[in-house]
């Protein structure tokens, strides 16, 4: 991300893209510091998503550069840095079609440093245009259908832009801040393409056109099928290129130690070494900003930010605040904020805003839970029916046919469930936490798996969650508790009064008990497939306990009701 270089009279960092996103301070220490995370381990969660990044480059690059060797200039990834840069100004100098693993030439002055997957030639305005490849999603499928905007994009193996009224886009900051931070490298150089455009390859199952499964679909890093790229997303540079240089002013000048930085709560905090590691031994950023009662601690990220602007650094400030309310507050009601802030002064976890807490509840009741690896697919879809654990699962090394198989089986378990129940007269409900994940693997699945037994099609699918039936718990939460220490089930439950059985248990663990359970590295682990089914077993669980706490069914003095303090407790302080 960042690295120190002396120079003789001029700066010594050089940074790349990868800075310009995230937290400043972390930036600062990495660079300031960088002999105290030696034999730092890296995050489990972390460095499975490199890996896998890594996988899909190289599935990209074998798919393109096999469909036309002669049409590309490889740049060996064996050079050394300055030889690789040389040999990119060269193949761009002799006119290279295309050109993969490209690397441009450190600039001591700016302190830019970075490279692009692709270089590709613009034949109609000369210069080359950046083409990133990126491990993260940048559209979705759409029905094609009037709408103000249609995303462009190009078919990877002949460039062709146009707008695509297949797709619809999906926001990658970090995608355009790459490209626009490589189109200035290009610029210095007289490589950049007039048409100051860049383009992005995602991950898309391998589809083409906009298609999902069938004959072309990858088959994961084993790969036995054909592996065809995602389309590009073409991204207009225009309106980023000022916003970039602002941004890598401010980021260059933190590396630098031109500015200042503190601590703040951002998402990234949880997978950060410099949470709970201090400079020198000291205490790391959690201590940091709990002895400051920091706001960000419970107003993380750009609510933070906001409050900052109106001079209010502390939880003791903001709850303290009168008057009225921010004009630039954009983050729900304010005076929950500060109600939140009287909370966490308080040691309160949960705060209610209703005088009856409330969950749908019905005769039959089934909690689920899936587990999913990466944007591979979804192996292990658990469920809890009259406290019977039910998990419909594939142990082969995703994504695989065999997904479909178990994705049939559960939906099928499923729907049956709820067809007794209508023909028996009792009402029917199905509870996740955080219906996010599973709506968007319960819609890929049917598309990816169209046709195999018990796969139900989309409109099936959406009928179903769009329902009364599909209840999401994280929603009733978010709806009715005001939660200072945040949302995560694995925050909510333990209130409730359930406990994990694994101390590690979090979807970030998960991702790498998987690669041993099915055996990515080296032959299966059986126990860890058996870690795998506990953890889902508890998730279940502990969907059920808190929707009973919650809402129970008979008046008992463990529920939400009794045990949680309400709005008017706060309302007048701490």
């Amino acid at each position: 991300m960042a690295g120190n270089r002396q120079a003789v009279g001029g700066p010594v960092a050089f940074i790349d893209a990868r800075a310009l996103i995230g937290c400043r301070h972390r930036l600062h220490l990495n660079s300031a510091h960088p002999h105290l995370l030696t034999g730092v381990v890296e995050d489990p969660g972390v460095r499975q998503r490199r890996e896998a990044a890594a996988e899909h480059r190289n599935r990209v690059r074998e798919a393109l550069i096999g469909a036309d060797p002669d049409g590309w200039v490889v740049i060996d990834p064996s050079l050394r840095a300055t030889e690789r840069a040389e040999a990119t100004i060269r193949a761009c100098a002799a006119g290279g079609k295309h050109i993969w693993g490209g690397l441009l030439p450190q600039e001591p002055d700016t302190g830019r440093r970075g490279g692009a997957e692709i270089l590709l030639r613009d034949h109609d305005r000369g210069g080359y245009i950046p083409v990133i490849v990126v491990n993260h999603k940048v559209t979705d499928p759409r029905r094609p259908e009037p709408a103000d905007f249609h995303p462009t994009t190009s078919d990877p193996y002949r460039w062709d832009p146009r707008p695509d009224p297949h797709r619809k886009l999906r926001q990658q900051p970090r995608d355009q801040q790459r490209l626009a931070h490589l189109y200035r490298m290009l610029q210095r150089h007289g490589l950049a393409s007039p048409a100051l455009v860049g383009g992005v390859i995602g991950y898309q199952f391998g589809r083409n056109e906009g298609q999902v499964g069938g004959e072309n679909s990858g088959r994961g890093p084993e790969g036995a099928r054909r592996y065809d790229p995602d389309r590009i997303l073409v991204h207009d540079l225009g309106p980023v290129l000022a916003d970039y240089d602002h941004r890598y002013a401010d980021r260059i000048a933190v590396v630098r130690n031109e500015l200042p930085t503190v601590p703040s709560k951002v998402p990234e905090c949880r997978q950060c070494p410099w949470w709970n590691r201090g400079v020198d031994g000291g205490r790391g950023c959690e201590g940091w900003l709990a002895e400051h009662h920091d706001v960000s601690l419970v107003a993380p990220g750009s609510r933070a930010e906001v409050l900052r602007g109106h001079g209010v650094r502390t939880i003791d400030d903001l709850a303290a605040w009168v008057g009225p309310d921010p004009e630039d507050w954009q983050h729900g009601p304010f005076d929950e904020a500060v109600v939140t802030a009287r909370a966490w002064l308080a040691g309160a976890p949960l705060v209610r805003r209703m005088d009856r807490v409330y969950v749908r509840r019905a005769d039959v009741e089934v909690d689920v839970d899936l587990e999913s690896y990466q944007e591979y697919g979804a192996y292990l879809w658990g469920t809890l029916l009259d406290g019977v654990y039910r998990p419909f699962l594939s142990w082969d090394p995703l994504p695989t046919e065999d997904e479909g198989r178990s994705f049939g089986e559960f939906w099928t378990w499923l729907m049956t469930v709820r067809a007794e129940a209508a023909t028996s007269g009792k009402t029917f409900a199905a509870y996740c936490y955080s219906r996010t994940a599973e709506d968007k693997w319960l819609y890929e699945s049917a598309r990816r798996f169209a046709g195999m037994p018990g796969v139900p099609t989309v409109e099936q699918v959406r009928a179903f969650v769009d329902g009364p039936e599909w209840v999401d718990m994280f929603q009733a939460v978010s709806e009715q508790f005001i939660c200072p220490n945040g949302k995560g089930l694995k925050k909510i439950a333990p209130v409730a009064g359930f406990s994990w059985r694994d101390p590690e248990a979090g979807g970030e663990a998960s991702m790498g008990w998987y690669r041993r359970a099915v055996g990515y590295d080296a032959e299966p682990d059986l126990s860890q497939r058996t870690r795998l089914l506990e953890y889902n077993e508890d998730d279940v669980r502990a969907t059920m306990v808190l929707r009973e706490w919650m809402n129970p069914r008979e008046r008992v003095a463990h529920c939400a009701d009794l045990e949680v303090p309400g709005l008017a407790d706060f309302r007048a302080g701490v």
